[in-house]
């Protein structure tokens, strides 16, 4: 069983909800969340709810779903962000993350929420991969995102990066030869025990462009990232890089990489959700937990129409069950 958040109330978190409960894959999910906004959605979505306690053995049948009940602190009214109902955000992921950690569930599956009306509110919030490490007193976790690939070779591209959600301008600063350590062991144990990979290979990205052009566009490439990968080489690790980004995503690259590592957001994920977005998957890597999560955000203009498309959930909800068979 899935602990799941549909993140922001006024987004199409809810809907995604109210959707998932018409197929039987609602059978894994246990919803955190207020039911009066599932109730609410599913009529504007014309779709059938009914809402049963977490722990209930009833058999499934299509409009079902269980929700352990989180009150909002306001009405949610759909494409209206409220930042009255940011610490509502915050407490389903708390309550569902802290439940998982206990063993009551076997993984976390979260919905899109809003980081700006979080942060409007007054709470300072980066977001999940950020407040799950927190919560859990994990020192280090690991973002990456997946997405099938038709590919004769290579069936799914792998994203992860080593700075998440920072301004460019503090991304140099922050990237040292530890921390890329740190996240490619996180990101080799989970390739090789997770994924079943018994020798991953990991293509590294230089910060710079052309990887630096040997010192001439940037020296992080020779002072920070070679070091890096010379230190997991010897550790026994297939390492190939620093890659030029813009090289590094080229089919011939992706074909020979079980995953490759961005050094900041915007370097590796445009990529990924171009080649799959609605069918891409965010985990987080390094939790004591599974926890994956759509790849989109609220899509406020959509929200209480009924036009989102549940694929990524989907996706979500299958990795989660097989990173949990791995794991």
């Amino acid at each position: 069983m899935f602990a799941f958040t549909p993140g922001e109330p006024a987004g199409i978190g809810p809907d995604l909800a109210v959707m998932i409960a018409q197929r039987p894959e609602s059978s894994q999910l246990v919803a955190f969340c207020d039911p009066q906004l599932l109730q609410q959605r599913a009529k504007l979505l014309g779709l059938p709810l009914t809402l049963l306690e977490a722990d209930s053995t009833a058999p499934f049948s299509p409009g079902s779903l269980r929700v352990s009940p989180i009150a909002l602190v306001t009405k949610a009214v759909p494409g209206s962000l409220n930042p009255e109902n940011a610490s509502y955000v915050l407490n389903t992921i708390r309550t569902a993350a802290t439940e998982t950690q206990e063993g009551r569930y076997s993984a976390l599956v979260t919905g899109p929420i809003h980081k700006g009306i979080i942060n409007q509110s007054g709470i300072p919030f980066s977001g999940h991969t950020e407040f799950l490490a927190e919560l859990t007193n994990t020192s280090r976790v690991v973002m990456m995102l997946t997405t099938p690939l038709k590919s004769a070779t290579a069936s799914e591209l792998r994203v992860a990066l080593v700075t998440t959600h920072l301004p460019l301008r503090e991304i140099a600063d922050t990237i040292s030869k530890e921390l890329v350590i740190e996240v490619v062991d996180i990101l080799h144990h989970s390739l090789k025990y997770q994924y079943g990979i018994k020798q991953p290979t990991i293509t590294i990205c230089g910060l710079n462009p052309h990887a630096g052009e040997d010192g001439h566009l940037g020296i992080e490439e020779i002072t920070i990232i070679q070091p890096a990968i010379a230190e997991c080489r010897a550790k026994g690790m297939n390492i190939l890089g620093p890659i030029p980004a813009d090289t590094a995503f080229t089919k011939r690259q992706m074909d020979k990489s079980d995953a490759i590592l961005a050094m900041y957001h915007d370097q590796g994920l445009p990529v990924l959700k171009h080649l799959g977005f609605g069918r891409a998957v965010n985990l987080t890597l390094g939790l004591p937990f599974v926890r994956s999560s759509v790849d989109h955000g609220t899509a406020l203009d959509l929200a209480g129409k009924g036009q989102c498309d549940l694929s990524s959930l989907l996706h979500a909800i299958d990795s989660a069950g097989q990173l949990t068979q791995s794991r």
